[in-house]
Parts: structure tokens; C-alpha cells; sequence
């Protein structure tokens, strides 16, 4: 059983949207629909997934062409209510119209009629306020209930803001993992300061190779030991802890394995003290200037 008083991250109350708690850690959908993985597996990962608290889905019309959507509709299939579901729109489909046409066929594909956050993928050619435009429309239109964007740096992010209504951007989706720290030197730290709270893709990294550097590090071994917990929920457990007493990361893992669902949803049980923190940190230290955004 889990407790009540989950790790939780607040998104901010938005016009008619209340602020809402969820849950520190969610579902990440990546490489679904695929055809990597039995569909019934991935369908029964995600909604087993539901039933242990991990109730935000991240999905996008990238993943398998619309493929992960379509797995997720059918995870959700009668439970729509108790997900919060994000999706994402490529850049090129985030204009003034294309973003509305490209927002009805995500939501064809997952089966519902309405997003509950809705996400540039990533900066594209198409002018910011197009795209801002488009999401206000949606939001009337009561398509989506809040958006954000994804892969954006300080740079973006401080553009995006000053333009009208970018300031209702409810998050910021970015790489962030133990062995890639990069947005903690001016990225992170600005968005804490907004109160703009940050998703983690890929929490475990991205790579067999750097996945299990990360995994089998001595130091990372050593803490889970001494928690008895896995590296990876020592690595979740990292990417959610708080800052400055609050926490404002969520993190997104992709399990279809039920042992790995069961895992992922434990950590959020795991803290980590100020021991574990400072022998991760100095095994894996934060960057002490300005580097480029990992993007994968």
C-alpha cells in the first residue's frame, strides 16, 4: 500500500483550471506502438501502472507515428478519468491551424476528447505566437486544459515568456537524468524560481551504453544498497527529490515489464538523505557553467 502523502509536483492554477498535485512520478510511452513489445504488454504496463498512483501518461504523435496514442486510448479505455494525459505536437504541426488538426487527430488516436496538457515538442520554424495562438484556440475549444513545451532552453523559454500568454506555459519537458545535469547551472533554477515546474524524459538516460554506466555505477550500487531499493528507483528517487524544500521535477520512465512498473511506482516511497545525495553528486557533479541542452 501506498502512501497517502506521495512525493507530489503542483501545476498552477490556470483560469479555470485549479492548481492540481501529481504525482512526482508518471509514464513515459516512448518506443510504444512500436511493435518492440506485444501490445496487450504495454496496454496492461500502463494500466497497471493507474492502479499504483503513477497517473500522469506522456505520450506524443511522434512515438510510432500516432502509434503510442493509439496505445494509450486503448490502456485508457474506460479510465479516462483518472489519468492526466499529456501529448505533444511536432513543430512543424504547431501553426495557427495545423496545431488544431494535428490536436484532433492525437485525440482520435487516444480515444478522448480532451488533453489535459498539451506540448510543443520541440522549437521549431514556425513563430511562437502562431503556436501560443493555436493552444489559447484549443484551450476555448476545451481540447486541451493547460499547455507547455518540451526541449526548450533558458533562452527559449525566457522568449516564450515574453510573448503574450506565453507566460500561461504550464511546463517544460527536457532531458534529465543523474548522468546529464546540464539544466541545473541557469535552466532549472529559473524555472523554480517561476514556479514552472520541469518533466524529466528519460530519467534513466537514453543508450544502453550510458543507461547501464549509469545503472552499474559503484556509487549508485552502494546507495540503493544501503536502501535496499534498485539503482534505478535510486535514480528516480534523484530526479524528483526536492529543492529548496519543494519539489518541482516529474519524472517520466517508460516500463512495460510489470516488475519494472511495480519499481518505478516504489520510488516513490524512497527518499534519499543528505549522504546519498552528496556521494551521487560528487560522483556525478552539476556543471559549474552555462552547456548546451541534451536532447535526444
Amino acid at each position: 500500500m501506498f502512501r497517502d502523502d506521495i512525493p507530489r509536483v503542483t501545476l498552477a492554477a490556470d483560469g479555470d483550471e485549479p492548481a492540481i498535485a501529481l504525482p512526482a512520478i508518471g509514464q513515459g510511452t516512448w518506443y510504444m506502438g512500436e511493435g518492440l513489445t506485444p501490445r496487450h504488454e504495454e496496454v496492461r504496463a500502463l494500466q497497471q501502472g493507474l492502479e499504483l498512483g503513477l497517473t500522469l501518461i506522456d505520450t506524443a504523435e511522434m512515438y510510432g507515428d500516432g502509434g503510442a496514442e493509439e496505445v494509450v486510448g486503448e490502456a485508457l479505455h474506460g479510465r479516462r478519468d483518472r489519468a492526466f494525459l499529456v501529448s505533444k505536437v511536432y513543430p512543424w504541426n504547431a501553426g495557427r491551424d495545423s496545431a488544431i488538426d494535428a490536436c484532433e487527430r492525437s485525440l482520435k488516436r487516444l480515444g478522448t476528447d480532451y488533453l489535459d496538457l498539451y506540448l510543443l515538442h520541440w522549437p521549431g520554424g514556425i513563430p511562437l505566437a502562431e503556436t501560443l495562438e493555436a493552444f489559447e484556440r484549443l484551450r476555448e475549444q476545451g481540447k486541451i486544459r493547460r499547455f507547455g513545451v518540451s526541449n526548450f532552453d533558458i533562452d527559449d523559454m525566457q522568449a516564450l515568456t515574453g510573448l503574450p500568454g506565453g507566460a500561461r506555459c504550464a511546463v517544460n519537458q527536457v532531458l534529465y537524468h543523474l548522468g546529464s545535469r546540464g539544466i541545473e547551472h541557469s535552466l532549472l533554477p529559473w524555472q523554480r524560481e517561476r514556479g514552472l515546474p520541469t518533466m524529466a524524459y528519460c530519467p534513466l538516460a537514453q543508450g544502453g551504453k550510458l543507461r547501464r554506466e549509469l545503472l552499474g555505477h559503484p556509487d549508485v550500487a552502494a546507495v540503493a544498497e544501503a536502501l535496499n531499493a534498485t539503482p534505478a528507483q535510486v535514480l528516480l528517487a534523484w530526479a524528483t527529490r526536492p529543492a529548496e524544500g519543494q519539489r518541482n521535477v516529474i519524472a517520466i520512465p517508460k516500463a512495460v515489464q510489470p516488475s519494472h512498473v511495480e519499481q518505478n511506482a516504489a520510488a516513490l516511497e524512497l527518499d534519499l538523505d543528505d549522504a546519498a545525495l552528496a556521494r551521487l553528486d560528487a560522483a556525478f557533479p552539476s556543471p559549474g557553467r552555462k552547456v548546451s541542452l541534451d536532447i535526444v
